[in-house]
């Protein structure tokens, strides 16, 4: 088999039928594939009308909400593949985005893993769809907005690479776990997700762990897809949603920096770190 099509649902009946039912329109011709919805625990019909609606479908129905990176370990571990598509249940696929993607990385070895063109509903570029690896400094760029005030610059613009071209392939460090499209042989080396990341941060940490074992991380603009963000998930104000991402930013600087720097940036980042998440958990309060 060439493709398994990774998805993870948590009460979002109606993105993902119509993630899956994307798929199911493109353009596959001559592709052999298989879809795995991994369900999290949703608990509000949506397994059973995917069920009804996709019978192809093979859904994995967990009894708790394992959170992103363990589920989407349980449907890889089922897999059968060549290659694995990690793809968020609230995203589209256009026509030719699978067997396009399919082609470029067979023809490419190097690549460890292959992200595409990301465009929000508005039609804009999801910028985080090619980042660089988040460095203390260039995350405290993004957080003071500097990036945006200065797109061109190199120095400040880091982050999420806003001086490259989004019509441009190129090597990059890091792209997102909306589509991540990994060979099968690349994960037998680099292993799967870090469970660790309950959600947020896992497909930074998997384009790190890839890129130290020598292979490449590749954008290619040529095939995209649509993104309607933060739409899945277990909702964008539930207070654990707002937890995991700034906690995730600490399990990565613990995993992969806490020895490249010294003990007052190793404080700082965990400080302000920690700052950020109270005043956004506050702000959140606030809303209700």
């Amino acid at each position: 088999m060439d493709l398994s099509i990774i998805i993870v649902n948590y009460k979002t009946e109606e993105l993902t039928s119509n993630c899956i039912d994307s798929i199911i329109k493109s353009n596959t011709k001559g592709l052999s594939y298989e879809i795995i919805l991994v369900d999290n625990a949703s608990e509000d019909g949506s397994v059973e009308a995917i069920k009804m609606r996709f019978p192809e479908v093979e859904v994995i129905e967990n009894h708790e909400n394992l959170g992103f990176s363990k589920a989407n370990n349980i449907g890889m571990e089922v897999s059968k593949g060549e290659f694995l598509l990690l793809l968020n249940s609230d995203t589209i696929v256009e026509l030719n985005t699978l067997k396009g993607a399919i082609a470029f990385i067979s023809d490419h070895k190097h690549i460890g893993a292959l992200g595409c063109k990301i465009l929000l509903p508005s039609g804009k570029l999801d910028p985080a769809c090619k980042r660089s690896f988040p460095t203390p400094l260039n995350g405290l760029y993004h957080s003071l907005n500097l990036d945006m005030a200065f797109p061109e610059s190199t120095r400040f613009g880091a982050y999420n690479l806003t001086y490259v071209d989004e019509n441009k392939t190129c090597s990059i460090d890091c792209i997102m776990g909306a589509f991540m499209l990994v060979p099968r042989a690349v994960i037998d080396v680099v292993g799967m997700l870090d469970e660790d990341f309950f959600m947020y941060g896992e497909d930074i940490d998997w384009c790190y762990r890839i890129k130290q074992a020598g292979y490449q991380i590749i954008y290619y603009p040529e095939v995209r897809i649509f993104h309607h963000k933060k739409a899945s998930g277990i909702g964008k104000r539930n207070p654990k949603v707002i937890a995991a991402f700034y906690d995730s930013m600490i399990i990565f600087y613990n995993k992969h920096y806490q020895h490249k720097y010294n003990g007052l940036t190793r404080w700082a980042v965990t400080s302000g770190t920690t700052i950020l998440k109270k005043m956004a958990l506050a702000k959140n309060k606030r809303r209700k």
